[in-house]
């Protein structure tokens, strides 16, 4: 049954999501024309940043990076990590489990934040490299959790059959066996996004990622956090904005692993 509450939950959460991807996505074509004033003053909407640049005019071009870059390392991570771990629930060669699964386990016990910010170095302001680094550190985890999801349908009667009619592999494990691992996905996605847009944002913050000077959310906090008390704005925009689409997602990720779970519920 659907209440009105849960109703409402759904739209805030997707209210909370599709402001801050609206203004990514759409905000670098809202014609904001502001000349550079004084640091830290109140003219226009917003005020000004510490260079004297319009904080609105920053705000609406700087989510492509900041959202961008988390969003697709997690696509990167979920379509690398699932499909390695797709393969080696699969198999029936141990050694071929054993070797795509072992060597993510060096990776795990390794700090993502000093992986990312040692590419990070190495290619400075790169955001390909930075959303390939946040990718990889997320990678181990994705395809061990779909590796255990999907173990059980892997083995089962229903795959056994599948085989002996000789169907494909994407068939199986893609059209079967892949539907296994939704519930687990849905509840790590919130997670997930959560952990990427917090990774790109530390190392942009840290002044490891972007150039000090690019228009990103998590840059503009960094550098404007010492005139926190003079423009607030300058710092609270950006991190109200990569607040809600964090808290949006999770809200919406919740809501989607209770959808996945009430069929199986109702028939126990």
């Amino acid at each position: 049954m659907n209440h009105p509450g849960a109703r409402m939950s759904v739209v805030v959460s997707v209210m909370l999501v599709l402001l801050p991807l609206l203004v990514a996505v759409f905000g670098p074509l809202v014609p904001v024309q502001a000349e550079p004033g004084l640091p830290y003053a109140s003219e226009g909407v917003l005020g000004t940043d510490g260079l004297g640049r319009d904080v609105l005019q920053l705000l609406l071009v700087g989510g492509r990076t900041a959202l961008g870059m988390a969003i697709g390392a997690v696509v990167i991570a979920y379509v690398i990590g699932g499909l390695i771990g797709l393969v080696a629930a699969s198999t029936r060669h141990r050694w071929l489990d054993e070797g795509l699964i072992r060597p993510l386990d060096v990776l795990l016990p390794l700090p993502s934040l000093l992986v990312i910010s040692v590419v990070a170095v190495g290619w400075r302001a790169s955001a390909l490299a930075i959303t390939l680094a946040v990718a990889l550190v997320n990678v181990p985890t994705v395809a061990r959790l779909v590796r255990a999801a999907a173990l059980d349908a892997a083995s089962s009667p229903v795959v056994e059959a599948l085989r002996m009619q000789r169907e494909s592999w994407f068939t199986i494990n893609l059209g079967y066996v892949g539907r296994s691992v939704l519930g687990p996905v849905a509840a790590d996605l919130g997670t997930r996004i959560t952990l990427a847009v917090f990774l790109v944002a530390s190392v942009n913050f840290l002044g490891l990622g972007l150039s000090p000077t690019a228009p990103d959310w998590a840059v503009s906090i960094s550098r404007n956090r010492e005139g926190l008390l003079l423009q607030p704005w300058s710092v609270l925009a950006p991190a109200l904005l990569l607040v809600s689409f964090t808290l949006g997602f999770n809200l919406l990720a919740d809501r989607l692993l209770h959808h996945t779970r009430r069929p199986t519920e109702a028939t126990e």
